[in-house]
């Protein structure tokens, strides 16, 4: 059990930083993941973004993900949620989360363009995954534009979960992978929503801290 999605964030650095990722841009799937990435992307010496992705739920119960889509279009879907729920379904669905991506994408990086992975050790975070649905997406979504080595971090997960991130990065580090698995939640004593205003803040604050220090967060 973990205090909260800070403890996680701290935990998972100690073993992020036995990986040696020379300045790695870590992105976190919001928003629940966002105060963790920062967290490593401050005791790693990385840059801080955002892979945005949202899980497709499913009819009259949206938290359960059926599939997934990235900011990008790319749908993580199985044949069986096609058959089960419909085209019609899936493509009101996709369409209505798209959107959702777009206008998340406006507010937290209404500045500056996204940081280009290419060529980057990248880090992808979230505080846990049930399916593996929204991971599996982004993964997939930040391979498609070249990183140099591409990292799944992740609080807790089911075993199944974690045996099929392992073929799509290449490290997985996850510190909880119960056989017992019903919700990411269970595993946290706080799991606060994080609102898209926490999500802004902190991104704004690293990107500061950022040009501060030299560093920069525009991938040059």
């Amino acid at each position: 059990m973990f205090q909260d999605r800070l403890d996680a964030a701290r935990k998972l650095a100690e073993q992020l930083d036995e990986l040696d990722l020379e300045r790695p841009l870590v992105l976190a799937i919001p928003r629940g993941a966002v105060p963790m990435a920062k967290v490593i992307a401050d005791a790693l010496g990385g840059d801080l973004d955002v892979v945005l992705v949202r899980k497709l739920g499913a009819p009259g119960n949206p938290e359960f993900a059926i599939g997934a889509i990235s900011e990008h279009g790319d749908v993580s879907l199985s044949q069986q949620s096609v058959m089960v729920y419909g085209q019609n379904y899936i493509d009101s669905e996709t369409a209505a989360q798209l959107e959702t991506l777009r206008q998340r994408r406006r507010s937290y990086t209404p500045i500056r363009t996204p940081i280009d992975p290419g060529g980057r050790n990248v880090v992808v975070v979230d505080d846990g995954s049930a399916t593996g649905a929204t991971m599996e997406t982004a993964l997939n979504a930040v391979r498609s534009r070249g990183p140099g080595r591409l990292v799944a971090a992740l609080g807790v997960a089911p075993p199944d979960v974690v045996r099929r991130l392992e073929g799509l990065a290449d490290d997985v580090v996850c510190l909880h992978a119960p056989t017992h698995f019903y919700a990411v939640g269970q595993f946290f004593s706080d799991f606060s929503q994080v609102t898209d205003e926490e999500v802004i803040r902190l991104l704004r604050e690293h990107a500061q801290t950022g040009r501060a220090d030299g560093r920069g967060h525009d991938g040059e």
